[in-house]
């Protein structure tokens, strides 16, 4: 299959986000000289702009260890990552072939030794890693997967290698001026990335506000149930557990998108707000979440747009309880 094949419309691939299903390119890193083993990686097809044979790079002073340097396309100078440095893997294979990606409103090439075929799968297929691989790549892999042919492929937290390659989220500066909203909200949040989930955490904390964190929709769902049975138990709203939801949108296991759907088409959490928070700021990724009822969608990662919206979201459930009280006098 020829290169230019391997990315599909983004209509087809827009319409697989929202039945919990993704596409994933495999590649490789080639044999690493210490285990003597050819892992097989892969990045979700929805951050893949282009993959070509590697341009000519031009080295710069100062980059970080693992960037080569940056090279020209149509115009723009994009950053190049070399993968298998950043991973810790040792090989004499040649890194050629360059993957284009775009996430987080950053574009950056990730050179690798060679890209296999797309592959469509089920989020429900895609694992959290177990604690020792996750350990071994230092926290590089966000979810495992095993293939027919019992190869285990590991996705790349391509948030982590942008966050530590290109500083992304790393400013304090990001974080100033973030004001206490003082309302005493609770956020229950959902991110598989680790940089995503200190980041947030952070953001969070500067509002002041109270928050849950889990690593992936499935998590956040079973927390949602357990909180609404101690709400019942306890004879109070669901909302003095809850305010709100603010979930990534490729998570293992489950996705944002069928979380989000499943908390909106269930009456026990119709008055939690749901905010979609992700690297995928496409206009199509934001129809998606609109469409199945997502009350705002904030691109990552902006803190100062993350604690707007979780103002606007506190602001608006004050509204509504007030709206219920005069209801309930006037009763």
């Amino acid at each position: 299959m020829g290169m230019e094949n391997f990315i599909k419309s983004v209509d087809e691939r827009t319409r697989l986000a929202g039945a919990n299903r993704l596409e994933i390119l495999l590649f490789s890193l080639g044999t690493d000289k210490v285990t003597g083993r050819k892992e097989t990686f892969a990045i979700n097809v929805f951050k893949v702009r282009e993959v070509m044979h590697v341009p000519e790079i031009t080295h710069a002073p100062d980059m970080p260890p693992a960037v080569e340097g940056v090279v020209s396309l149509r115009g723009s100078m994009v950053p190049v990552v070399n993968l298998a440095r950043f991973c810790g893997i040792q090989t004499d294979e040649p890194q050629n072939i360059l993957i284009v990606t775009e996430f987080n409103r950053h574009v950056q090439g990730l050179l690798v030794n060679s890209v296999e075929h797309i592959l469509r799968m089920q989020w429900s297929d895609i694992r959290v890693p177990p604690p020792m691989l996750a350990h071994r790549m230092g926290g590089l892999i966000t979810a495992v997967t095993e293939l027919s042919d019992e190869r285990i492929v590991m996705i790349l937290d391509v948030e982590k290698v942008l966050a530590e390659t290109a500083g992304l989220g790393q400013d304090e500066d990001l974080f100033r001026d973030i004001d206490k909203v003082g309302e005493g909200p609770t956020i229950l949040f959902a991110d598989d990335s680790m940089v995503a989930r200190h980041q947030i955490q952070t953001t969070l904390e500067r509002l002041d506000v109270h928050f849950i964190p889990t690593k992936n929709g499935k998590e956040a769902w079973e927390k949602l149930q357990e909180l609404h049975h101690a709400a019942e138990a306890e004879g109070v709203p669901i909302t003095d557990k809850v305010t709100a939801v603010l979930t990534d949108v490729e998570m293992p296991e489950m996705d944002g998108y069928v979380l989000t759907k499943r908390i909106k088409e269930d009456p026990r959490f119709r008055n939690i707000s749901v905010i979609m928070h992700s690297s995928l700021s496409a206009d199509a990724n934001v129809n998606i979440g609109t469409r199945i009822g997502a009350d705002l969608y904030v691109p990552k990662f902006n803190p100062k747009e993350l604690a707007a919206a979780i103002r606007q979201i506190v602001a608006d459930h004050k509204e509504r309880q007030q709206q219920q009280q005069v209801q309930a006098a006037a009763g």
